[in-house]
């Protein structure tokens, strides 16, 4: 599967290092170590009533969940720098925009989710650049104001207060 523009998740170095890392984890010592873990559940007998065996059983299924994510994201992803803080809107960015009539601002990340797991302390919404709200915005620059048409068919119009490299 290549990376098309419609499917490509936007990764940080950093970002892509630290999953790439994690996969390795899951599919080397995190699988040997649940798959001792069932042997032994087994070991004890009966597997009906064996709750021990079922937990394992139930990590071992999370587990490879997280090794297809993790292997489609990467097989998908596009690393690159950090964007120049130069205002326009693109992966990687902060952006605060307000939506016309309303003068609260919005903020955050155009990108990927997988961008902000490397920080717990950040507290943002994430956009993709495949969201109608994402496609509008991307390349448009901080000043800008942009109307799209929202998932419910109504169009909406925001202008773009800001737009900063997300700096983990």
């Amino acid at each position: 599967m290549t990376a098309t523009s419609d499917n490509v998740a936007w990764l940080t170095q950093d970002a892509y290092n630290h999953l790439k890392d994690e996969l390795e984890h899951l599919m080397g010592p995190a699988r040997s170590e649940i798959a001792k873990r069932i042997e032994a559940a087994r070991a004890e007998g009966d597997l009906s009533e064996n709750g021990g065996y079922h937990a394992a059983k139930e990590e071992q299924g999370k587990q490879e969940a997280r090794i297809h994510q993790l292997q489609q994201l990467l097989q998908r992803a596009r690393v690159g720098e950090t964007p120049p803080d130069d205002g326009v809107v693109e992966p990687g960015m902060i952006v605060e925009i307000k939506f016309a009539g309303d003068d609260e601002i919005e903020r955050f990340l155009l990108g990927s989710r997988e961008l902000l797991q490397l920080d717990d302390s950040v507290d943002l919404e994430v956009y993709s650049t495949q969201s109608p709200l994402g496609a509008a915005l991307h390349g448009q620059a901080a000043g800008s104001t942009v109307t799209y048409e929202a998932p419910n068919g109504r169009e909406v119009t925001v202008e773009i207060v800001s737009a900063k490299p997300y700096t983990g």
